[in-house]
């Protein structure tokens, strides 16, 4: 292409910038937020200009929409389903225009017109319709008010005897019997071979059990079959959606890990409201059967009828239109002329719970004034199956002393969602027995006298010493591989020696090496740790020694407070976080010795700010011996490492970062943070500190960036992440402190809101960079609509990103999309994805490949991670 042709593209693009740019300043904006019957905001509701569908937007999940519009005169449309359409007139000035709207559920009888498949008369549905129709006075949750709580949640673990478990189990039990003849034949032996022993003699030679072995013996057969909590709380609730619980007893015997519904603040099932959002629980939000958008994605059939109470009771079949977003099955009791919900059984489709296999959830009401739904119990039953195990759960709930007059004190409300204090780990047997509300089965019983019965023994110095004896033995398999441990349980003190294989450093840029190391862990009862680790490293080639200590202390664990130091002589990288086929490049290795201090705590709720200082001395490899086949690039020169001079740098790093309203949980001694709606916005800031302790480097840089997730109805989980930084000063900048944008990898498909499928190379810029990410999985929104997909478990993932390096005039921007599928690994989740993904640029060619990734589910957040 010629000078001339070049300069006529730049004047065109010029011109359509210059109009584009015009016609955007004088568009003027128009927002304003969709709201229900109730002013709950209506989540993804459409608007168009009538007459010009064209021009249309759609509410994010608050309710909330923008439109850019010329000024003039528009009639506004909107819509969302189970809503009546409503028009507005909207005068666009010279200035923002605030448009609010209210909108209203469909009538019965525009909701039966809808159905257009429903011309022979439908008992169930229009029973159903009833029942929707007065919702809003049945729902409890519409009016503030307080209640007390009692949950009991067991988890009773059943063996496959066909599984690897029962075969080791009949081994074990094979081993006991031979064990027990030859004791009963020594002790025989011994009785008759003593001629001169009388009966006191003989009896003093058989081996008498000790009781308490016994004991433990049972114990530890108890534990495996069962876990069992206890809780007792106090619940306020205030609509919209403000709750605050107060637990004053949890009493937890066994493990609690796998158990759900263990506090009221995660998840309500509040059939209700149109969705129910289970983030812990389901991939997706739950369409609720009792609502109007729920009479178009459920058919309801009248099973059967019958008296009780003096009332005559509908049994309601409730069966999902599309199981891709209709997730419920099961029955719903309707109390005739009332129209009260009585109880339901509702049942999770299996495909889009995150954890179990299988949900049900059972809820008894009780009718107050013939007017009100008030839960008074619910039971959820699932179940999950793990090699050779299958674990039964029932979580039992019982609301009890509802008092709807309660006056609450403003500011009562907060971002502290629950409470529980020190004394609700303590309460005893004795608590429970004026306290429990739930009868225990005959099982759950014995299981308690049993752990009751040894507690006190079980916590003795004497049995944690022998349990830690145990422990601390040392086999050949620890001294080969897992590592040598020391514990002490009564100072919850740990420490270990590597193992051989962690100590041995076969593949290292500078040849074999061998590196002994020792950690420490201690942490205090409330929630304060120390954890240290140190090691030492002896090349076997070169004979040089490295070595590297680092040390963190929490001491304040409700602000996430801690302090870390470290200390480093070692190689280190210069892109640390370069494509998989290059980072062990030669020319990416440098020696350091450097100190670090850091500090990360929490200032308000939300807000929390990293500092990092790190002072070094950085030295060239040039002249090492270089482990060859390591290098992925074919170096013909003799040199491999990168030439430099020595110097010294003081570097600090800054990060602030804040997610507004982020919801908590307040226990004794540390905070458990639940997330928020609202996204994370944060800013870095690194700085270079020249001559001071003789520092060389001299630099500013400044990111801002911004990351989320949220879930879009039922079509599934949106996740985007936006960044722009650039040096606003570089005097004094060296390689190793570069910023770069991360290469691809070949085959492996790396996090998408945090690095790119395409990029082909990583680009050092000093000057501004703008870069964004985005992610859509479908959780089986969309691709279970399509016949027989839904029996495939397969999911839907899409997303894109855009780069674009001032500095080298480099535009990059790639598009994704791919299947998912989640498979159970032991009790976690695996999820195994193949995408295709297309790229293209301002200077390179239009390109596309296929990638794999493979991701484990986070099993505290119940999340992926991305």
């Amino acid at each position: 292409m010629d000078l001339r042709s070049q300069k006529n593209i730049k004047l065109r693009l010029l011109f359509g910038m210059f109009f584009l740019c015009s016609s955007l300043f004088s568009q003027q904006l128009l927002t304003g937020t969709v709201r229900d019957e109730n002013n709950i905001p209506i989540p993804y509701a459409k608007v168009y200009i009538k007459n010009s569908a064209d021009q249309k937007n759609q509410a994010n999940s608050n309710g909330v929409y923008e439109m850019r519009l010329m000024p003039g005169e528009y009639f506004l449309v909107y819509t969302a389903l189970g809503y009546e359409d409503r028009e507005s007139y909207a005068i666009i000035k010279n200035s923002t225009e605030v448009k609010d709207i209210q909108l209203f559920p469909m009538s019965i009888q525009d909701m039966q017109d809808v159905e257009v498949s429903a011309k022979k008369s439908n008992p169930g549905r229009e029973i159903m319709l009833k029942v929707v129709e007065k919702r809003d006075k049945l729902n409890p949750w519409s009016y503030p008010h307080n209640v007390k709580v009692y949950i009991k949640a067991a988890e009773k673990i059943e063996y496959d005897y066909k599984g690897k478990n029962a075969k080791n189990e009949e081994k074990q039990k094979q081993k006991n019997l031979e064990k027990e003849k030859k004791k009963k034949k020594k002790t025989t032996e011994t009785s008759t071979g003593s001629a001169s022993g009388t009966e006191g003699t003989t009896n003093s030679n058989k081996e008498i059990e000790d009781p308490f072995a016994q004991s433990q013996k049972k114990i530890i057969e108890e534990s495996n079959k069962l876990n069992l909590v206890e809780i007792q709380l106090d619940r306020s609730f205030s609509p919209q959606n403000k709750v605050k619980e107060i637990r004053n007893a949890y009493t937890k015997r066994g493990s609690d890990r796998d158990l759900y519904y263990t506090t009221t603040v995660k998840s309500n099932f509040n059939f209700f409201e149109n969705l129910l959002h289970l983030d812990d629980l389901h991939q997706s939000p739950v369409s609720s059967p009792i609502s109007t958008p729920g009479i178009l994605s459920y058919k309801y059939r009248l099973e059967a009828q019958y008296e009780e109470g003096g009332y005559k009771i509908h049994k309601i079949k409730i069966i999902p239109r599309i199981t891709s977003t209709s997730t419920l099955s099961g029955y719903i009791y309707v109390i005739d002329s009332l129209w009260l919900i009585q109880k339901l059984e509702l049942t999770m489709e299996k495909g889009n719970l995150l954890k179990y296999d299988n949900f049900t959830i059972q809820q008894e009401f009780e009718n107050v004034g013939d007017s009100l739904c008030v839960l008074k119990r619910q039971n959820l039953i699932y179940g999950l199956t793990y090699g050779g195990n299958k674990s039964n759960f029932k979580t039992e709930a019982i609301f009890s002393d509802y008092d709807f007059k309660v006056k609450f004190p403003p500011k009562y409300f907060s971002n502290e969602l629950a409470v529980t204090e020190k004394e609700a780990y303590e309460r005893d047997s004795t608590f429970w027995k004026e306290n429990r509300v739930l009868e225990l089965s005959e099982e759950e019983k014995r299981f308690i006298i049993v752990k009751d019965s040894i507690k006190e023994r079980l916590n003795r110095k004497e049995y944690l010493d022998s349990i830690d004896g145990i422990f601390n033995k040392v086999t050949p398999w620890k001294v080969l591989w897992f590592g040598v441990d020391h514990r002490n349980r009564v100072k919850q003190v740990q420490w270990t020696i590597n193992s051989i294989a962690a100590t041995a450093r076969p593949i290292n840029i500078t040849g074999p090496r061998v590196a002994p190391g020792f950690s420490y862990y201690k942490k205090w009862d409330n929630q304060k740790f120390i954890d240290l680790y140190s090691e030492i490293s002896l090349g076997l080639k070169d004979n040089s020694l490295f070595t590297q200590h680092w040390f963190r202390y929490r001491y304040n664990p409700f602000k996430y407070s801690t302090l870390s130091l470290s200390f480093r002589n070692d190689i280190d990288a210069i892109r640390n976080y370069d494509a998989i086929s290059q980072i062990l490049n030669a020319n990416n290795f440098y020696k350091t010795t450097s100190f670090n201090i850091g500090h990360d705590f929490e200032l308000v709720n939300g807000l929390f700010f990293n500092c990092d200082f790190n002072f070094s001395e950085r030295k060239s490899l040039d002249g090492s011996e270089y482990f060859g086949f390591l290098d992925s690039t074919e170096l013909k020169t003799g040199s491999y490492f990168s030439d430099f001079e020595t110097y010294q740098g003081l570097k600090g790093d800054f990060t602030l970062s804040y997610t507004p309203q982020q919801k908590y949980m307040r226990e004794p001694y540390r905070k458990v943070i639940l997330g928020s709606k609202w996204p994370t916005l944060y800013v870095n800031y690194k700085k270079g500190f020249e001559n001071v302790f003789g520092s060389d480097i001299n630099f500013d840089y400044l990111l801002f960036g911004m990351y989320q997730s949220f879930q879009i109805k039922t079509f599934g989980t949106t996740n985007y992440h936006i960044k722009t930084g650039k040096f606003l000063s570089s005097k004094h900048l060296y390689e190793v402190d570069f910023i770069y944008n991360r290469r691809s990898d070949p085959i492996w498909f790396s996090n998408p809101l945090y690095s790119f499928q395409q990029l082909a190379k990583s680009l050092p810029s000093e000057d501004i960079f703008y870069e964004a990410h985005f992610i859509h999985h479908d959780n089986g929104g969309i691709i279970n609509k399509i016949p027989y997909m839904k029996k495939l478990n397969l999911g839907l993932v899409f997303g894109g990103g855009a780069l674009y390096v001032k500095e080298f005039d480099y535009f990059h921007t790639e598009l994704l999309a791919g299947i998912e599928r989640n498979f159970k690994f032991s009790k976690r989740r695996l999820r195994i994805g193949i995408y295709g993904v297309a790229s293209e640029g301002n200077q390179i060619k239009p390109t596309s490949t296929f990638k794999v990734s493979f991701a484990v589910l986070d099993d505290r957040s119940m999340k992926w991670n991305f």
